[in-house]
């Protein structure tokens, strides 16, 4: 039987991450609060923010955006989107 998480961005049980996706307390706190469904959506749309508005991953302010950004996906709040992005299923 696999592992489940109640997770906080769905409301719901689902599928737990295997191991914590970060470093330290922050990673097993998600680890423990965000389900393998919720991370792989938010790896999808920080991937895009990251290609659509050019971060420098080097840059300490573009890395603070990033973590602000995940927070509030994994929170149910208002996210930045990437500019000119169409989901596949309205192409």
């Amino acid at each position: 039987m696999s592992n489940t998480v109640f997770c906080r961005k769905y409301q719901k049980e689902l599928p737990a991450l295997p191991f914590p996706p970060l470093p330290g307390k922050q990673g097993q706190e998600i680890q423990a609060s965000v389900s393998k469904q919720a991370w792989e959506e938010w790896q999808a749309l920080q991937t895009r923010l990251i290609n659509e508005k050019h971060l420098n991953m080097l840059d300490p302010e573009a890395r603070a955006y990033l973590m602000d950004q995940m927070q509030r996906f994994l929170n149910n709040e208002t996210t930045d989107q990437a500019e000119g992005y169409v989901p596949p299923t309205q192409v």
